[in-house]
């Protein structure tokens, strides 16, 4: 079987991947922080880890892989929200958490195998910081826990920073407790209208960076196989998980890989509100279909810098209406289970979609010259990676929310355009024909009868 190559951001370098336990092959991404819809790199991220979960399914079989993504349900923005709503943080984490998934569902992505949320394990962070605290690694001061950045001498590996360095340029609260200005909150105390738990520090809360260390470890293990997320979190989030994470368990490296998906822009520029170009997976799910906005990502390395824009998306809902067409009633058979080794070798090194993706490409050319093996495997490559999900009609009709198209009216023209051609009323069936199309309907003729399909 082909080896799986992924690169590891903690040696710089393209790795054999060599699972700890090919009987369960465990892997983490960072998941949400739920106080607000998800963006579109948000979705970049959530996509790349759904692919290493794919590909591993394949390589080791569905039921030897865990994949955990964490929900992070309490934290200062959620806090903030909640206040400025004027409703409970409960309501605020119950609805984006349920949005957050409906959204990573319509990209394609499987559901993980365990969506651990951190105020379930309050417990075992405080149980992780009481270990650090008595290891000599974190202080307690004013009702804070914080982590000794000084005690841990490879601090900075993982990001490939100087302490120095990270000091000089790092936008850190100096606080008058802190023995350091770049060591980082364990534990912070709450008022009275702020989420707390009892704990050996008083009424208080989780830092982030302790969450994901502490759910890693419960369900995965000291150490675990992957831990992936995007190249913004690789400092100073997984700088801190791993130092607390390492310390904590006297030495022992928290996962095996470490990979980070690269930055997204939006039409070449930074994505944020203030300019307008904030694009939520919630709303673009609205105006493209699901595996149009999937498909645009992945022609795109998943480390390399992405610049999404509406031109990208509409080539790939181009493509994806060419391959939806080739494949047409195969779409309602089984899966088939063979894979082309071109293909496979191009997913397996280092998920390289735009590789897999030219595989796919000569595929589709030689089934549209009749290739009938071509199409089975367009068909097999396609949906390991998370495509193919419709039928070809239920593709074909696809509408954006708010401009649905009323497909009794068009069976009704289509039934118009088909009388009037039998009574030779060519003008009238072209009339039809070119109303159709004002709706945003193309139409086809085949031995079959005529066919439709949106056009927009």
């Amino acid at each position: 079987m082909t080896d799986i190559k992924f690169y590891n951001t903690a040696s710089r370098k393209k790795e054999v991947f060599t699972p700890l336990d090919p009987s369960n092959v465990r892997m983490y991404a960072c998941g949400p922080t739920v106080y607000d819809f998800a963006h579109i790199g948000n979705g970049r991220t959530a996509v790349t880890f759904d692919l290493v979960f794919r590909l591993l399914r394949y390589h080791y079989g569905a039921d030897h892989v865990t994949y955990a993504r964490n929900i992070t349900d309490v934290e200062d923005k959620i806090i903030a929200r909640a206040q400025e709503r004027g409703v409970s943080i409960a309501d605020i984490t119950r609805e984006t958490t349920r949005i957050y998934q409906e959204d990573m569902y319509a990209l394609g992505n499987l559901a993980p195998t365990i969506e651990p949320r951190a105020t379930a394990h309050i417990g075992d962070m405080v149980s992780m910081i009481e270990t650090l605290i008595d290891k000599g690694n974190a202080y307690a001061a004013e009702g804070h826990v914080l982590f000794s950045v000084d005690s841990h001498a490879s601090y900075g590996q993982l990001s490939g920073r100087s302490v120095d360095e990270m000091i000089a340029g790092a936008r850190v609260e100096v606080a008058p407790y802190k023995k350091s200005p770049m060591d980082f909150v364990l534990w912070k105390p709450s008022t009275e209208d702020q989420p707390g738990w009892d704990s050996p520090w008083g009424k208080g809360r989780p830092g982030w960076h302790i969450e994901c260390s502490a759910m890693s470890a419960h369900h995965l293990g000291i150490t675990f196989d992957l831990h992936g997320g995007g190249v913004d979190l690789a400092f100073p989030h997984h700088e801190n998980e791993l130092a607390q994470s390492r310390c904590a368990h006297d030495g022992t490296d928290m996962a095996a890989i470490w990979m980070h998906g690269g930055y997204l822009q939006v039409d070449g520029q930074k994505m944020s509100k203030s300019l307008g170009n904030f694009l939520t997976v919630h709303d673009l799910v609205e105006k493209w279909p699901g595996e149009a906005l999937r498909l645009h990502l992945l022609m795109t390395h998943y480390r390399q810098p992405l610049n999404w824009t509406e031109a990208g998306v509409r080539e790939a809902k181009t493509v994806l209406d060419r391959w939806y067409r080739l494949l047409g009633g195969r779409l309602d058979a089984a899966p088939q289970e063979a894979l082309p080794p071109d293909f496979i070798a191009a997913f397996s090194d280092d998920v390289n979609t735009p590789q897999a993706l030219a595989v796919m490409h000569d595929l589709a050319n030689k089934a549209g010259q009749g290739d009938q093996a071509a199409a089975d495997l367009l068909l097999s490559s396609g949906r390991l990676l998370g495509l193919f999900s419709m039928s070809a009609a239920e593709w074909a009709r696809w509408q954006p929310k708010g401009a649905e198209i009323d497909a009794a009216a068009v069976e009704a023209l289509i039934k118009a355009r088909a009388d009037a051609r039998s009574q030779k009323n060519f003008k009238e069936a072209d009339r039809i024909r070119d109303e159709l199309k004002d709706m945003g309907v193309a139409i086809e003729d085949g031995p079959d009868g005529t066919t439709w399909r949106t056009d927009r």
